[in-house]
């Protein structure tokens, strides 16, 4: 417990100064975790040892040069460029080794790109948003804040089970519990910023309870899916790389889901 809790801190502290400052120590952590998660899901399908992963690495290393303005701005690529290139390029290596690549190893690949890499960098794409300072800690409020209130929630209250073959301590309970705290929170963050006109634009009470809703939701699949994934290559942690905590898609499983939707509730309302 004193080592999750350590280290748990540690994490907290990192987060909290890249959050605050933005800019280049945001994305480079973004660029970081999403990297190393992406190497923990592929030793999960032992495909980290394949060259052809490289191609995933590669796009997911793209995505973030072209994400950063000094760079983007420099060379107009479209974002779906970077995806149809990634895909050629593994369907062309699958096709010249075939029988040494395997149609589910190129699959695993793609699919990381995607649920790993694009996903999280959706932290710095919030970050980037006008008012992204105050909107970026939505995220945290519909993962890691569901994720606290569920806890205690279920503990205290919990006796049905939500998905048991995939993570046995979770109920429903427990759920609603996690979801109606990060409602409320997100509700009383946005109250807060109204009132001392913090954020510039749009409604931002709406933007904040919608995004502690709807993100809640999104954090419990986020969570569940990951835990599937474990299950079905019967593992319980992606890494150690977090002691106490497991790995990086341990940690941020549920961000994964809720930083694409704040960003998307935050762009629609806008």
């Amino acid at each position: 417990m004193k080592t999750r809790i350590i280290s748990g801190a540690v994490l907290f502290g990192i987060l909290l100064v890249t959050l605050t400052f933005g800019g280049y120590p945001l994305y480079f952590f973004c660029g970081a975790i999403s990297v190393m998660g992406l190497f923990e899901l592929y030793r999960v399908f032992d495909v980290h040892k394949n060259p052809v992963s490289y191609i995933g690495y590669g796009a997911v290393v793209a995505l973030y040069v072209f994400l950063n303005p000094s760079f983007g701005n420099l060379i107009q690529i479209p974002e779906m460029f970077i995806y149809v290139a990634a895909l050629i390029a593994l369907m062309t290596v699958y096709v010249f080794r075939f029988g040494k690549v395997s149609a589910k190893d190129v699959m695993v690949i793609y699919f990381g790109i995607f649920y790993v890499g694009l996903m999280l960098s959706y932290v710095y794409r919030v970050r980037v948003f006008e008012g992204g300072e105050y909107f970026v800690w939505l995220i945290f409020i519909g993962s890691w804040v569901n994720d606290t209130c569920a806890y205690f929630t279920g503990y205290f209250l919990g006796k049905h089970k939500m998905a048991p073959e995939l993570s046995p301590k979770k109920t429903i309970e427990g759920a609603i519990g996690g979801v109606a705290g990060s409602t409320v929170l997100g509700l009383i963050y946005g109250i807060i910023l109204s009132a001392n006109n913090a954020v510039p634009v749009g409604n931002v009470i709406l933007i904040t309870t919608l995004a502690g809703l709807i993100g809640a939701f999104c954090a419990i699949v986020g969570d569940l899916a990951a835990s599937a994934i474990k299950r079905n290559q019967n593992i319980k942690d992606y890494s150690h790389l977090i002691p106490g905590h497991g790995g990086i898609l341990d940690r941020f499983d549920s961000v994964i889901f809720t930083a694409p939707v704040v960003y998307w509730t935050i762009n629609f309302i806008l």
